[in-house]
C-alpha cells in the first residue's frame, strides 16, 4: 500500500508540475513586424565565478528610466535571483542603428569606487531580449602591468548588439564591446578619487538566418558560459562495475555465511554438545532482543518518513527532467517544480512515518507527525534566514523579497501542512501490529564488549565512504553545474547514479547490519539509519575539497551560501540514505529471524 500511495502522489505530481513549469510558444509568438520595438530588459551582475552572488543591474551607476520600471516575474525567476526591469535601449526591428547615445552619467568619486571594485571582481550583466533570450557581457577589463608594476581599470561604454532574424522572429542575440569595423572596445580609463563624467553608447546590427528555427533559438548560445557537460563514459563504466561487483561480492558472502548459520541453527542440541569447537555466541542468540523498539521511536519514524519522501521527491524530479519537463534556458523552472513537489509529497512522509510509528506501539500521533513535519522544515528555515539575511545586508538579488516568503510560507501552511497531516491520519487507519517472527523478552539481553573496529563509528565510515565512492565522480559534474556555469542535460545518466547509489547503499547496510548481529549487538535500529545516512558527511567533506581547490568562489555571501545550502543536502543525503538503509536492515532482519528454527 506504502509503493501503491508513493506511485499515485508522483503521477498526481508529475501531472501538476508538467502543468506548471511546460512552456509552449505558440505559433505567433515573439513576432515582429519591421519597426516594432524589441524590448531589452535589464536583470543583474555579479562576480563571474560567484554564481550565485547576484544584484540588480541598476545597483550600479548605470543609465535607467525614471522612474525604473520593474517586470513581474515567476516565482522559479524570484528564487534564481532575477530582478528584470525596463531599459533605455531604443531597438526597432530590422532597423541596424549606428554608434547611437544612450545618457551621460556623471559619476561621483563613489560611483568611480564602484565601478572599479565590480571590474577587479570580473563582475559580468545580464540582458534579456524580448523576454526570454539571454545576452551576457562584462563591466570593463582591468589591466595589470608587471615592471612597473601597476592597475588600470577600464571601463567600457559602447554596447554593440547583433540580432538575427528568421521571418519575423528574433532567433539570436549577442553583445559586444566593440564597435562595428574596430578591433578594439570603446573604454575609458577610471581614476581614483576624482569626479568624471561618461557618455554611453550603443549600436545594433541585423542579420538574417535562416538556418536557425525559432524553437532552437537557445541552442545557439554564446560562448560566455561553458557548454553543456558532455557524457562521461568513464565514470560510468566505472560506477556499474564497482556496484555490480560490490552488490556480488555482498550478496555471495552473506548467502555463504546465512546458509552456515542455518545449517548450525537447524542442527539438534545434542549434535551441538558433542561438538568440541561448538560455541554458544551468533545473531540467532539475539531472538527475544532483535525485534525490541528502540527509543525515540516516534524522531526515527519522522526521519524515515522524511527520508521517503525525499526518495520520491529526488525520484520525481529526475524522471522528469528526463522526460523534457525541464529547459534549462526557462530561469528556475526547476526551482519551482521542487517547491510543488516537496509540498505534494508531505503527505507521503506524513503516511509513513505516523503508519511505522504506529506499528511500533506508538501512542503520541499527534506528536508524531509534528515531528514529522518539522524534521526538515526547521533546520531548512533556520539555514534558510541566515543565508536570506546575509544576502540582505549584502544587496544581492538572492535575498527573496517579502511577497516571495510570504507566498512560501502559504505553501507549506496551506498545502504541505496539512498533507502531512491527512497522510499521517491515513497511515495510523492503515497501520498493522509489527507482528516481529519471535518474541521479545521484558529483560535486556547484556551486549558484549565490542572491537572498536565494529562500532558504530567504524560502521559509518564504512557505510558512508562506499557509497559515496560510487557518485563521487558524478558529484563533481552535479556541484559544477550548480555552482557553476555548466549546464547538466545527461538526466539519464543522474537516474543511473541514483539508481546505483540506493543499491549499494542497500547492500552495505545488510553486510554491516548482519556483522553487528554477530557481535550480538541488538541495537540495529539507529545504527542502520546513521550507518548508511553518512555518506552526507562525505558529500560534506567532498564539498570543502571543491569549494578550496576546484572553484574560484570568494567572498562571505558566497560562502554563506555555498555551505548553508551544502549543509541541506547533505542533511537530504542523509534522510534519502539512512532510509533504505533502514528499510533494507528491517527486511533483512526479518528474513533471517523468520528462517532460523528459534526454540
Amino acid at each position: 500500500q506504502t509503493v501503491k500511495g508513493i506511485m499515485a502522489a508522483l503521477a498526481l505530481v508529475a501531472v501538476v508540475a508538467f502543468a506548471s513549469t511546460a512552456v509552449e510558444h505558440g505559433k505567433d509568438a515573439y513576432k515582429f513586424q519591421k519597426s516594432d520595438k524589441v524590448p531589452v530588459y535589464v536583470n543583474k551582475v555579479g562576480p563571474y565565478y560567484n554564481t550565485h552572488e547576484t544584484y540588480h543591474y541598476y545597483s550600479l551607476p548605470v543609465c535607467h528610466p525614471n522612474p525604473i520600471v520593474s517586470l513581474p516575474l515567476k516565482l522559479g525567476q524570484v528564487l534564481n535571483g532575477d530582478r528584470m526591469a525596463q531599459s533605455l535601449y531604443d531597438i526597432k526591428f530590422l532597423e541596424n542603428k549606428p554608434k547611437t547615445r544612450l545618457c551621460s552619467v556623471q559619476l561621483t568619486p563613489h560611483d568611480v569606487e564602484l565601478f572599479q571594485n565590480a571590474i577587479e571582481d570580473l563582475y559580468y550583466f545580464e540582458f534579456f531580449i524580448a523576454g526570454d533570450l539571454p545576452v551576457r557581457g562584462f563591466i570593463g577589463q582591468l589591466e595589470e602591468r608587471v615592471l612597473p608594476h601597476s592597475l588600470t581599470v577600464y571601463l567600457w561604454t559602447h554596447l554593440h548588439f547583433t540580432f538575427e532574424y528568421n521571418g519575423l522572429q528574433i532567433v539570436a542575440a549577442n553583445v559586444s564591446e566593440r564597435e562595428k569595423g574596430k578591433g578594439r572596445a570603446t573604454e575609458l580609463e577610471l581614476p581614483s578619487g576624482k569626479e568624471i563624467s561618461v557618455e554611453f553608447t550603443y549600436s545594433v546590427e541585423w542579420k538574417e538566418n535562416k538556418m536557425l528555427q525559432f524553437k532552437n533559438r537557445h541552442l545557439k548560445d554564446s560562448s560566455f558560459f561553458p557548454k553543456t557537460i558532455e557524457i562521461h563514459w568513464l565514470s560510468i563504466m566505472n560506477s556499474t562495475i564497482l556496484v555490480v561487483l560490490l552488490s556480488l561480492f555482498v550478496t555471495l558472502i552473506l548467502k555463504r555465511m546465512l546458509n552456515k548459520d542455518f545449517d548450525r541453527y537447524a542442527r539438534d542440541e545434542e549434535d551441538i554438545e558433542l561438538e568440541e569447537d561448538a560455541d554458544d555466541h551468533g545473531w540467532k542468540n539475539l531472538h527475544t532482543d532483535v525485534f525490541r523498539f528502540p527509543p525515540y521511536k516516534s524522531l526515527l519514524c519522522a526521519f524515515v518518513g522524511n527520508g521517503v519522501q525525499f526518495l520520491a521527491l529526488g525520484t520525481g524530479i529526475i524522471i522528469m527532467a528526463l522526460f523534457g519537463m525541464f529547459n534549462i534556458h526557462h530561469h528556475g523552472s526547476m526551482n519551482s517544480a521542487a517547491i510543488l513537489l516537496y509540498a505534494l509529497t508531505c503527505g507521503v512522509s506524513g503516511y509513513v512515518a505516523m503508519r511505522l510509528y504506529k506499528s511500533l506501539d506508538g501512542l503520541n500521533w499527534v506528536w508524531n507527525i509534528v515531528t514529522t513535519s518539522c524534521v526538515f522544515s526547521v533546520p531548512f528555515f533556520f539555514v534558510w534566514s541566515v543565508i536570506n539575511s546575509v544576502a540582505w545586508y549584502t544587496g544581492s538579488t538572492q535575498a527573496l523579497p517579502f511577497t516571495t516568503i510570504i507566498f512560501l510560507m502559504l505553501i507549506w501552511l496551506m498545502l504541505g501542512f496539512p498533507l502531512t497531516v491527512v497522510g499521517g491520519i491515513m497511515g495510523k487507519n492503515a497501520a498493522s501490529p509489527f507482528d516481529a517472527p519471535c518474541r521479545t523478552k521484558p529483560i535486556v539481553r547484556e551486549i558484549p564488549q565490542i572491537p572498536v573496529y565494529k562500532g558504530g563509528l567504524a560502521h559509518m565510515v564504512i557505510g558512508g565512504f562506499l557509497p559515496f565512492s560510487a557518485i563521487s565522480v558524478e558529484l563533481y559534474y552535479i556541484f559544477a553545474t550548480v555552482w557553476g556555469r555548466d549546464r547538466y542535460t545527461l538526466y539519464g545518466i543522474l537516474l543511473l547514479v541514483f539508481i546505483i547509489l540506493l543499491i549499494v547503499t542497500a547492500c552495505i547496510s545488510v553486510a554491516l547490519t548482519y556483522f553487528q548481529l554477530s557481535c550480538e549487538d541488538h541495537r540495529w535500529w539507529w545504527r542502520s539509519l546513521f550507518s548508511s545516512g553518512a555518506t552526507g558527511l562525505f558529500v560534506f567533506f567532498y564539498s570543502v575539497f571543491y569549494f578550496r581547490y576546484r572553484s574560484n568562489m570568494d567572498g562571505v555571501l558566497q560562502t554563506v551560501q555555498f555551505f548553508g545550502a551544502t549543509l541541506l543536502a547533505c542533511y537530504v543525503f542523509f534522510l534519502m540514505l539512512g532510509t533504505v538503509g533502514f528499510i533494507s536492515s528491517l527486511k533483512f532482519v526479518r528474513y533471517i529471524y523468520s528462517h532460523v528454527k528459534i526454540d
